[in-house]
């Protein structure tokens, strides 16, 4: 019995290019795009080889000498190292566990505010952080919470002692963690809440009729709505673990919090651009690359096997 199910036969080299004729303009206007990838993220990649060679910037990259696998060597036994790749490790997965269900849940609450002026007036507002850079946010952090800021001086009056917030290593990754999510929270919201507006009204008006409260129907129809996007966020997101967030922790952090705060992307900068040791600034970006890939693939292919969706 033959199978119902027919191979589709090639196409044609002539059939692709009619239809490449055909929608010639749309192939235009991704070519700037193309172009961006290939000269900032394609051709790049040969420069990573700097991280097997004693690299010198008068000889070049060609004419630096190969040393093979000795910068990692020496990375993996610097204590330094392991203790930011540590804090990297921590402070994300933080910033996994508080950050990452904050838009969801400020969707799900703004998805559940009916008067539509107030809904919108909410979102702009949360929306707004995400625009303001990191040096500016630093700044007001910096006059609220140091010895001499507004929440010392509130401390003191009302008789207590003045909370060294900014220099102490308990408190600096709370305030990583709740910088990061005033920020972002409110731009976080508007991929959830897209995909809510995609959620069909009458699932809502039956559980009504089932007699379902407003709990039971953001955890039957709201949730289960969002849960796609979520595993692919979710997936995302642990392809950046070993990112720790340059810009707010550099603005941030100070030599008191290195204990606590000093992530690799800083611990980067300093022994890269300050110290000129770029094979190994660029052997630490291939290690963690490689994590980052390896986690990737291992998340997606969880999310597959457990709810079937994935990103590949």
């Amino acid at each position: 019995m033959a199978n119902s199910k027919t191979a589709q036969p090639l196409k044609a080299p002539n059939d692709v290019w009619r239809r490449i004729l055909k929608y010639k303009m749309l192939y235009v206007m991704v070519l700037p795009s193309l172009a961006f990838l290939f000269i900032f993220h394609y051709i790049p990649i040969y420069g990573a080889s700097i991280a097997f060679k004693d690299f010198w910037v008068t000889k070049g990259i060609l004419g630096s000498p190969w040393v093979g696998f000795e910068h990692f060597e020496k990375l993996f036994r610097t204590d330094k190292f392991w203790q930011v790749f540590r804090n990297t490790i921590e402070i994300n997965l933080l910033r996994l566990v508080f950050g990452f269900p904050a838009p969801i849940i400020l969707a799900i609450l703004l998805n559940e505010v009916r008067n539509r002026l107030f809904k919108r007036s909410i979102q702009t507002i949360v929306y707004l952080p995400h625009f303001i850079s990191w040096v500016t946010i630093a700044g007001i952090i910096f006059t609220l919470l140091s010895n001499e800021g507004l929440v010392n001086k509130a401390i003191i009056a009302l008789g207590g002692d003045p909370v060294n917030f900014l220099t102490s290593n308990g408190m600096f990754r709370p305030l990583l963690v709740l910088s990061g999510i005033w920020k972002e929270v409110g731009w976080g919201t508007i991929i959830y809440l897209a995909a809510l507006a995609g959620v069909n009204p009458d699932l809502y008006e039956a559980a009504t009729v089932d007699g379902a409260n407003r709990f039971k129907q953001i955890l039957h129809i709201t949730l289960p709505s969002l849960l796609p996007i979520i595993s692919i966020l979710l997936i995302l997101n642990f392809g950046s673990m070993m990112n720790g967030g340059f810009d707010q922790v550099f603005n941030l952090y100070n030599t008191m919090v290195y204990e606590s705060g000093d992530v690799i992307d800083t611990y980067v900068y300093r022994i890269g651009l300050t110290q000129g040791e770029y094979s190994v600034a660029t052997a630490i970006g291939l290690f963690l690359n490689l994590i980052n890939f390896v986690l990737l693939v291992i998340v997606n292919w969880t999310a597959k096997r457990i709810g079937g969706q994935g990103i590949y």
